[in-house]
């Protein structure tokens, strides 16, 4: 479910931004092209709830590299549209909510976090059950 809703915080940036910002989902040693964006899952957790249904807690962290040095102005921005394109994001079909959004500029990099919480519901599989069989018995007696 966490790569289905980085497919979606990715589409929702894609469709903000455009063509001419790169979008990371997977670490980058070398040859970060700027502006970019870099989608990382800080710490999923899950609980139980209601029957079979689990609540799953999912914080992101959207890091936005600026094309220029020293531009707060760029990364504020940046903020003020990632607030909008991630209030609500498309995962498998259905509309997430963003939640808890924030962003903080440190080292000339938006820190943007956002939580995107949702219910799943576990499904358990049908075990195939042994057919029935017939057993008699009968008790010998002596004479």
């Amino acid at each position: 479910m966490i790569n289905k809703i980085i497919d979606g915080i990715s589409e929702a940036i894609y469709q903000e931004f455009g063509a001419g910002y790169a979008i990371y989902t997977e670490s980058v040693e070398q040859g970060l092209k700027e502006p970019c964006f870099s989608i990382l899952c800080l710490n999923p957790t899950s609980g139980r709830f209601l029957g079979k249904r689990y609540l799953r807690t999912n914080q992101f962290m959207i890091q936005y590299f600026p094309f220029a040095k020293d531009s707060r102005s760029e990364c504020h921005a940046v903020t003020e549209r990632l607030f909008c394109s991630l209030e609500l994001i498309t995962v498998d079909g259905d509309l997430v909510r963003g939640t808890g959004m924030g962003g903080e500029v440190v080292d000339d990099v938006l820190n943007f976090q956002v939580n995107f919480d949702l219910f799943v519901y576990k499904v358990r599989t049908e075990e195939a059950t042994m057919e029935t069989h017939k057993i008699i018995t009968s008790v010998r007696e002596e004479e």
